[in-house]
């Protein structure tokens, strides 16, 4: 399971920071959250192939968080993409992407399966499930919870004292998919351990801050919130409906969460360690967004 932040700038680019766009790799899919523009030459950039999407998920209908998936879209079409793209994001969206069908001269070669979401789940697949929770914001705009289903523990010494070799007879068997070796036939039973929480990443999309994300993220592993404003300046990123460092790691701090990255780093800000620092000062593991950064989520112990 791994993060990319391809853009993590607000309302404007920089030389240094993007709009806003983060890509996770997770359950053998590449899923994209918001879609600022430069999305797919940042993806080139960093090596992600946008005919590997399945899903894109958008926070809201701001501009910085949208205008890359017309082309996007169409670069897709034009390298002949033909399996089905499914975007999630709030009302108003089916009209824009009936729009982008329709902006310029192209063929589309895929459908596209738009969902408009509502509080709640959105989404449940054999090993995850994600959900969304309306925050914030001068419009309507949902963060995004994507937790992973509790599974039993690959005990991986275990497997390998039974002469199975790392490659798909592990996978087979944390699937619950009896293999065999020579001829005795291992079960799944002979090397999984007790049930393990899942991880879970929450991402806050533009907001300023408020009561829901603090439950919406509880116990995470990753919070991903936004990040615009310095401490000092909590009131006008509240009356504009976006948060500070300070604020952050105070939701941070009561959700409990493990890791908080700040993200959509106002244009002001050429360098960001001071918000880091802020932040760093009511939660520790507080860390700044930058342009390409990875962040790998382990698996949990528990």
């Amino acid at each position: 399971m791994e993060l990319v932040f391809l853009g993590t700038s607000a309302a404007l680019p920089t030389n240094h920071r993007s709009h806003p766009a983060i890509t996770l790799k997770a359950f053998g899919e590449v899923m994209l959250f918001d879609c600022g523009e430069n999305t797919q030459l940042q993806m080139l950039k960093a090596k992600i192939s946008p005919m590997k999407i399945t899903k894109i998920f958008i926070t809201h209908l701001h501009g910085d968080h949208i205008l890359g998936l017309p082309g996007i879209i169409q670069s897709m079409a034009f390298r002949g993409r033909n399996r089905p793209l499914h975007v999630y994001g709030p009302k108003g969206l089916i009209k824009i992407i009936e729009m982008i069908k329709n902006f310029g001269y192209f063929s589309l070669t895929f459908e596209i399966h738009v969902h408009e979401i509502n509080d709640g789940i959105i989404l449940e697949e054999e090993n995850y499930m994600i959900s969304c929770s309306k925050m914030c914001h001068s419009v309507l705009n949902f963060a995004f919870k994507i937790e992973e289903k509790r599974r039993p523990k690959f005990i991986k010494k275990t497997a390998i004292a039974l002469g199975i070799k790392p490659g798909p007879d592990f996978g087979k068997l944390q699937q619950g998919i009896s293999v065999n070796i020579g001829d005795r036939q291992i079960k799944p039973e002979e090397v999984l351990g007790k049930e393990r929480k899942g991880r879970i990443i929450v991402y806050s999309g533009d907001t300023s801050p408020c009561k829901e994300m603090v439950e919406f993220a509880r116990e995470a592993d990753v919070l991903i919130h936004e990040s615009t404003f310095e401490g000092k300046y909590n009131e006008k990123a509240c009356e504009m409906g976006h948060s500070t460092s300070v604020q952050a790691a105070e939701i941070a701090k009561k959700s409990n969460v493990k890791n908080l990255i700040i993200t959509h780093i106002s244009t002001r800000y050429k360098n960001s360690d001071l918000l880091e620092a802020e932040a760093k000062e009511i939660f520790k593991n507080s860390t700044i967004a930058k342009d390409f950064m990875s962040m790998e989520i382990k698996r949990n112990n528990e």
